[in-house]
């Protein structure tokens, strides 16, 4: 090994034979030259492509003290020697104005040469994710995913996550290498084709951003744990074969979104076979005379995509029953002490809390279960639910709601509009009753609006505290019904209360703050962004409102609002260029007139 002192002794090319012992007997194997700095070229065909300037200098001042305690790898390449190994010894010995370094020269076959450096740089523990993943690749070619684990000394998953990163284009591998995507991240976009990449990078504008990126992978991946059909079938579409065993699941990749987390990548063959999943359901209510129930109410069936739902079961010889026209009972489920965490995760509830909604939980059940079981004698049949977008289905019971025919043709005038002297004692006690309601219902609104005007009279609304959970819970309530007509209701929040049907006004607030998420009260604010700003002669450069909402939402469709900024660009300026050429002969008439 060469050391400072020696080669401040010997300048020469020097040559020391190494040796290592083999069955107990010492024998020659590399040699260790120095070897001149001048006559040593870095291969351009080297995998790696980046070196860190900071830690290239340390690396420098280290050998400037102590020189270059491991001789680097080369290759003969006529008179000069092409580096295998080592290139940033090289490249810190140059800095540090060394004339010669230590080496081995070894000779390789071409194939070899690229195979070594790759293995030797996968082997560091700083390699830049793009570039390691480029050359695991290259790797594969030769070796099994499982084969290339054992020699880096990584894990099966760590392999095929890397040879997914590879397929990322050019474009996204700039964010990965700049540190502003993370490499989960690119290894989720690397999941589609190069085209559908480039429309993403596209779409996302110049920029990055993570947010919009996750929200696109979203868009373009679908759960098959969700899918409405089997994914083991090989038959439903015979080309495509099974789900499970299918190249395009992510959890064939690589553990992408999970521990088996099983999630299709290509949404054409996905939407194919929710398709034929659902003529396949259709085949079956047809065969077994099972009730086929669309989740469909009066209210939406003239919504387009509920129209094609409809029709499609029509066209099939169906009688179409919507939600409004039945009954429905599906199948309990036992709730558990881990069912009754998990709903209740957010909250900061005791053992005894939590066994007490268990408790709750369990007898509900009985009543259900007791409703269930009894269904048929109830005149109830088997039936199927599902989803018009998804085609989602479940088994369920069924039952057809008699619509009533009798009209009744008794008139009576109405109690309220009755003298009390015209009532028998009964209905007398019904009025004195809805007398004493109205009182209260009254007295109620004195000592609210009593109430309100305390709290607008103190320095409430100066209050440094954060938002307590309750004030949001106020201010979504507020929202959602003075904001928010009920057609948006029923389209973006139809389950924002929940089932209301059985509890009070109070019950439902208290509902809601149970099951209060903070994702709720920023839908409520961005469906209020969306329907707050102002139009006619108000628009994004001269209203304060309009201009804040156009600044806002650049962050997620900057490119959409760059195509219609254009078009509207583009309109502008040929208009502009007509008013100016007809300005010009105007011009012209006036000097002409002049003169």
């Amino acid at each position: 090994m060469t050391t400072k002192a020696s080669t401040k002794r010997n300048r020469r090319s020097t040559t020391t034979t190494a040796k290592k012992e083999l069955n107990g007997k010492k024998v020659p194997t590399l040699q260790i030259e120095n070897l001149p700095i001048g006559r040593i070229k870095p291969d351009p065909k080297q995998p790696r492509k980046t070196f860190d300037e900071k830690q290239l200098q340390q690396l420098s001042d280290s050998i400037k003290e102590f020189g270059v305690l491991q001789p680097i790898t080369v290759r003969k390449s006529e008179k000069d020697f092409i580096i295998v190994m080592g290139e940033r010894r090289f490249r810190a010995s140059k800095l540090a104005n060394k004339k010669t370094i230590p080496g081995i020269v070894r000779t390789y076959e071409n194939d070899d040469v690229l195979e070594v450096q790759i293995i030797e740089n996968l082997q560091r523990k700083d390699v830049e994710p793009t570039e390691e993943a480029e050359a695991i690749a290259y790797l594969s070619n030769k070796y099994a995913p499982s084969e290339i684990a054992k020699r880096l000394g990584r894990t099966d998953n760590f392999i095929r996550q890397r040879l997914k990163l590879a397929g990322l284009i050019d474009g996204f591998k700039h964010f990965v290498r700049s540190g502003e995507m993370t490499i989960s991240l690119g290894v989720g976009v690397a999941l589609f084709e190069p085209e559908e990449q480039q429309m993403m990078l596209e779409t996302m504008g110049e920029e990055f951003n993570a947010h919009q990126i996750n929200r696109m992978i979203n868009n373009r991946t679908y759960d098959l744990e969700k899918a409405p059909f089997d994914v083991a079938d090989k038959t439903l579409v015979a080309k495509a074969g099974s789900c499970v065993e299918c190249p395009l699941n992510a959890a064939n990749q690589g553990n992408l979104f999970g521990e088996g987390k099983m999630v299709c990548t290509k949404s054409a063959c996905f939407e194919t076979k929710k398709t034929k999943s659902f003529l396949n359901l259709i085949e079956k209510s047809k065969k077994d005379n099972i009730l086929l129930i669309p989740q469909i109410r009066q209210y939406w069936a003239d919504e387009e995509k509920n129209q094609l739902v409809i029709s499609q079961l029509e066209n099939n010889g169906l009688k179409v029953y919507l939600l409004d026209d039945v009954e429905i009972i599906e199948t309990p489920i036992e709730p558990t002490m881990d069912a009754i965490k998990i709903e209740y995760q957010h909250y900061d509830y005791s053992e005894d809390e939590l066994k007490a909604e268990l408790d709750e939980a369990i007898q509900s059940y009985k009543e259900d279960l007791e409703t269930y079981n009894s269904a048929e004698k109830n005149g109830f049949v088997n039936g199927i639910v599902f989803h018009p977008e998804t085609y989602q289905n479940k088994n369920v019971f069924v039952k057809v709601i008699e619509k009533s025919k009798k009209v009744s043709t008794d008139y009576s005038a109405p109690l309220a509009n009755r003298k009390m002297a015209d009532c028998t004692p009964e209905e007398q006690i019904i009025k004195i009753n809805e007398r004493e309601i109205r009182k209260k219902q009254i007295e109620n609104n004195k000592q609210f609006e009593e109430v309100v005007q305390m709290i607008r009279e103190t320095d409430y609304i100066d209050t440094k505290k954060t938002l307590s959970v309750d004030e949001m819970v106020a201010f979504s309530i507020s929202l959602f019904e003075n904001n928010v007509d009920y057609i948006a209701q029923q389209k973006f929040f139809s389950k924002l209360l929940g089932d209301t049907s059985k509890m009070t006004r109070v019950e439902t607030v208290a509902h809601f703050k149970k099951n209060f998420k903070k994702e709720i009260f920023h839908k409520l604010i961005r469906y209020i962004l969306t329907r707050q700003v102002h139009f006619g002669e108000s628009n994004h450069v001269n209203n304060l409102t309009n201009i804040s909402f156009y600044n806002a939402m650049q962050g997620y469709y900057k490119s959409k609002i760059a195509d219609i900024e254009k078009n509207y660009a583009e309109k502008r300026n040929k208009r502009e260029a007509r008013l100016k050429e007809r300005i010009s002969v105007l011009k012209k008439k006036i000097q002409e007139l002049n003169d």
